[in-house]
């Protein structure tokens, strides 16, 4: 059996040597692979690894920032949105506020230039009547005084002042000349 061995031995032999590997150098390859592979594992990967992590976790907490950021761009649009329509609806009651209260102060002008007029008329018309009040007053003492001078004339002669006035005041009542 020993014989059979070697003689395997010897075709795997031949096998690595027509491919032109040599088997020595490759067992102290692979050993050396695998010292490489402990190490890197035991102090490069970890380190890597938690490099890999954190970069992750950044990635992860700025995306999830981003979709709280869309979010609340969101509800600020619609806070806004409603801001401006209360705003508008505000600025509606303002100018319809305003518009009633300018009607109000037009027709309080109205009735004020109104009453103005009229007192301005009522004291035009009294101040009218006062003038042809006066007037009659002056027609009076004008007639009065014509009619003493004409009946002077007729008659050549001068009463005295009261009977003239009497004489004279008796002549136009009768007459109804002057009230």
């Amino acid at each position: 059996m020993r014989v059979q061995n070697v003689t395997q031995f010897a075709a795997d032999n031949n096998i690595f040597s027509s491919l032109g590997i040599d088997w020595k150098a490759l067992v102290l390859q692979i050993i050396a692979f695998l010292i490489l592979v402990f190490i890197l594992g035991k102090w490069v990967y970890p380190w890597l690894m938690k490099s890999v992590d954190e970069r992750q976790a950044g990635i992860e907490a700025a995306a999830k920032a981003t979709a709280e950021a869309e979010k609340a761009a969101e509800a600020n649009k619609e806070a806004v949105a409603a801001l401006l329509a209360e705003a508008r609806k505000e600025a509606n009651e303002i100018i319809g506020t305003a518009k009633l209260e300018s009607a109000n102060m037009i027709s309080s002008s109205e009735q004020k230039a109104q009453k103005a007029a009229e007192r301005i008329a009522k004291d035009a018309h009294e101040q009218l009547e006062k003038d042809v009040e006066n007037a009659r007053k002056m027609l009076y003492n004008d007639t009065l005084e014509l009619v003493g001078l004409a009946t002077e004339k007729i008659i050549e002669k001068k009463l005295d002042k009261k009977t003239d006035s009497e004489l004279i005041t008796a002549v136009v009542k009768t007459t109804g000349v002057v009230k």
